[in-house]
């Protein structure tokens, strides 16, 4: 294969790669749009998601009905679990120093990780996960399996239904308005605590489905499942920059991308180290991210 078909094929995989990290970032951006947070812990909801999906399909197995149940559980349970760390963790720290609340954000990262460890029926050894059986499309020299189509039509899908709630319903009108004044949205009769549970319920519905769209890429899983993807998925939500939702969606595929050009091209090992490279370049020579916005702070 040569060097241009390598680089197709390359392109493939990270589009598959990136549109996971482009679903978990949005959960990112969202909840640090409307109350300036960085939620650390959302990569360990996706950790939550995938586990819920494994129960889901060892009991109902790795077919279609399967899947959609999987999905919806861990939608569901990823949902419930985040707005119960909202209600409870951060809530109380909202008028707080934002250092307080990153503090608290990473403790309850602590907490997901090492708890899943001690429950009994989990425990901290890797699971295999259920998939489905892989089959390969080829076109030409071209190959992509049904997993990977499944990961990019449904992340696809996900991303625009999450656009049609944010800009053409009422809730997300309302999520604009918290976003861009707490304050006066409150004063229009927007309930400001139901909106921000909203934000942080929706991004966690795309961290379980994307929780298990990550354990089908790569099937094993264990309570650090969520730490790696959680922070490449933070760096994409910098890089397209955080607080804007088409940003992050390209921020996950330009670093997922960039990712498997690295294993094609240079070395494996080498993945993780670029994307950390690209966090640094990005934060000195353009910190607000590719679709960011300066922001002048008034004395």
């Amino acid at each position: 294969m040569n060097t241009g078909l390598i680089f197709l094929q390359q392109l493939i995989n990270g589009l598959s790669l990136g549109s996971i990290y482009a679903l978990i970032a949005l959960g990112y951006t969202m909840v640090y749009g409307i109350v300036k947070l960085i939620n650390f812990a959302h990569g360990d909801v996706m950790m939550v998601g995938a586990y819920t999906g494994y129960f889901v399909l060892l009991a109902l197995g790795a077919n279609v009905p399967g899947m959609a149940a999987a999905f919806i559980a861990a939608m569901v349970v990823c949902g419930v679990l985040n707005v119960v760390i909202e209600l409870f963790a951060y809530r109380p720290l909202r008028d707080a120093p934002r250092l307080n609340s990153l503090i608290t954000a990473i403790a309850v990262e602590l907490i997901l990780q090492n708890g899943m460890r001690v429950i009994p029926f989990i425990g901290a050894d890797p699971r295999q996960y259920p998939t489905m059986k892989i089959q390969n499309f080829t076109f030409g020299p071209l190959s992509i399996s049904n997993i990977q189509l499944v990961v990019i039509v449904l992340s696809a899908v996900l991303m625009v239904v999450l656009n049609y709630i944010v800009n053409h319903t009422k809730t997300g009108k309302a999520m604009q308005a918290v976003s861009f004044d707490m304050q006066a949205a409150s004063l229009m009769g927007i309930s400001v605590n139901k909106t921000i549970s909203f934000t942080f319920a929706l991004g966690a519905v795309l961290a379980g489905a994307g929780g298990i769209l990550y354990a089908t890429a790569y099937p094993q899983i264990d309570p650090m499942l969520g730490y790696m993807p959680g922070l490449k998925a933070f760096i994409a939500a910098v890089l397209g920059g955080i607080g804007s939702i088409p940003g992050a969606m390209l921020g996950g595929i330009v670093l997922g991308v960039a990712e498997t050009l690295t294993k094609g091209f240079l070395i494996s090992q080498f993945a993780d180290a670029i994307s950390f490279a690209i966090l640094i370049i990005i934060l000195l020579v353009k910190p607000t991210g590719i679709f960011g916005e300066k922001m002048s702070v008034k004395v």
